[in-house]
């Protein structure tokens, strides 16, 4: 099963929608819970709520933001671009974008509005910039520009068989190259998503 599928599980089972929501923003189904100690979930909420914002939170350009929207059309552009490649031997260029809805969902990234610069937006009120690695690249490293405002990079990589795993980097781990840009590196040993 992936990382979400126990959300269309839930659904088969007859969960309420607030149940699947609720499933949706911890990472588990109510059934997955028992091995979940109390002391724990307390502690993640404590320190969550710490980095939330005083008003509701709404996407880019005023749309209202729903996880489980976002997971449908996740996985619908996921079937859509492995469906097109085993069609046509061809991968879809939608990398970046589904680096940053996979950010949305797995990472809690709150996207900018469209084309600021910078950055792509922020997970727990640190500025992020986001970069995908497709199937198609042979390197595990990234390029990111110096002149960011971003205090964090999130990698993104995308296996042949459209898998889905990121890194979270503080700027300050990132390599220096001669010139403009700062160098990410996702290795295998230090997967933490």
């Amino acid at each position: 099963m992936g990382d979400w599928d126990f959300l269309y599980e839930m659904n088969k089972r007859r969960y309420s929608p607030e149940e699947i929501a609720d499933a949706a923003c911890s990472g588990v189904a109510p059934y997955q819970w028992e091995s979940i100690s109390d002391d724990w979930l307390d502690s993640q909420f404590d320190s969550q709520l710490e980095d939330e914002p005083d008003a509701p939170f709404q996407s880019r350009e005023g749309f209202p933001f729903s996880v489980l929207k976002q997971i449908e059309i996740f996985d619908d552009l996921v079937d859509c671009a492995a469906r097109h490649f085993d069609n046509t031997g061809r991968f879809l260029q939608v990398w970046g974008e589904l680096g940053e809805i996979y950010a949305e969902i797995k990472f809690g990234l709150r996207r900018h509005e469209t084309h600021k610069a910078g950055s792509d937006g922020t997970i727990a009120g640190k500025f992020v910039e986001v970069k995908t690695i497709s199937p198609e690249k042979t390197s595990d490293g990234v390029l990111v520009k110096r002149q960011g405002d971003f205090e964090q990079l999130l990698i993104v990589r995308v296996d042949k068989d459209f898998q889905f795993q990121g890194k979270l980097f503080d700027r300050s781990e990132l390599n220096s190259t001669t010139g403009k840009f700062l160098r990410g590196q996702f290795k295998d040993d230090s997967i933490n998503a």
